[in-house]
């Protein structure tokens, strides 16, 4: 009879703690939006325009939908564009990005492809130029840095630049291509550096067909944004940017920390958060080209 009293009261107590106090109903009639009495998100959510006042989107609109487990997420996420395509498919594991990342362009075609994991992209990566063409694909290690054979192409679809990477640094032969295919340079490199002595420079076998320029898009947040201004300048209105520069938000977080080149980032860092503030990637440039990520320390 005591045993059966503590289970009740056990039970009571499990209930009473497992109370929701907020929810809304989908348009199938399911319940979403679900806020348990300790204040936490729980289920399914639907973020819509009207969560995100100030913003290109529709009240009713989707801005973001998928699982909350204790107020985090959980599972896949997708986010959208005001356009309604959908901005990027995101897996999470309490509350952080983990596994099988897609992010695409506001056109609908993918931009960028690859596994994330403890704050970095591992294993193979691909990143696409907004016609559709490859841009570049190589694989990480366990540590974020690029290893093995490496490509990068030209938006017309021809091979750009191949080569071999140990641990983040060229290594061997790395050959570069005109936009037609034929052999531009071939370099030596060892543990990242190129022997001068070595390189060969060749001029095109083929005359050169001027192609359409293609908007360069290296990651999401190359282009300064609108809202992101250096330390200590405050003026409104265009700004461009050129030489050594750290940007921040409205919410004076850091954006970028490196070489600006008429307002994109040639060299050095660019920082992302998602809509709490929280930093979820640090990604990395060198020469005009995304190259990898830091680690992000918890």
């Amino acid at each position: 009879m005591k045993n059966k009293c503590i289970i009740l009261i056990l039970l009571a107590y499990h209930i009473s703690h497992a109370q929701i106090i907020s929810f809304e109903k989908g348009i199938n009639g399911d319940t979403i939006n679900t806020i348990d009495n300790f204040g936490k998100k729980q289920g399914k959510w639907i973020i819509k325009g009207k969560n995100k006042q100030g913003t290109c989107y529709t009240a009713e609109q989707k801005v973001e939908e998928g699982k909350y487990i204790d107020n985090r997420k959980i599972g896949k996420w997708l986010e959208y564009y005001c356009n309604g395509n959908v901005k990027n498919q995101i897996i999470f594991q309490n509350g952080r990005p983990e596994g099988y990342v897609i992010m695409y362009h506001e056109s609908g075609k993918i931009m960028e492809e690859g596994n994330w994991k403890n704050g970095r992209w591992t294993g193979s990566y691909k990143l696409y130029y907004e016609n559709g063409q490859l841009q570049h694909e190589f694989n990480f290690n366990t540590s974020g840095k690029r290893e093995g054979s490496i490509k990068y192409y030209h938006p017309n679809g021809q091979i750009a630049i191949e080569g071999d990477f140990i641990n983040g640094k060229e290594t061997g032969i790395i050959k570069e291509y005109h936009e037609n295919g034929d052999v531009k340079a071939e370099k030596m490199y060892v543990d990242g550096a190129a022997d001068l002595a070595s390189i060969k420079e060749f001029e095109p076998k083929k005359p050169l067909v001027k192609i359409k320029d293609t908007p360069l898009k290296q990651a999401p947040t190359i282009v300064l944004k609108e809202d992101e201004r250096p330390n200590g300048i405050t003026t409104k209105g265009p700004l461009i940017l050129n030489g050594q520069h750290i940007t921040y938000n409205k919410k004076k977080l850091i954006t970028k920390d490196g070489l600006f080149k008429d307002n994109r980032l040639i060299e050095g860092k660019s920082y992302i958060y998602d809509d709490n503030g929280i930093l979820q990637r640090i990604s990395i440039y060198k020469n005009g080209f995304y190259v990898g990520d830091a680690p992000i320390e918890n």
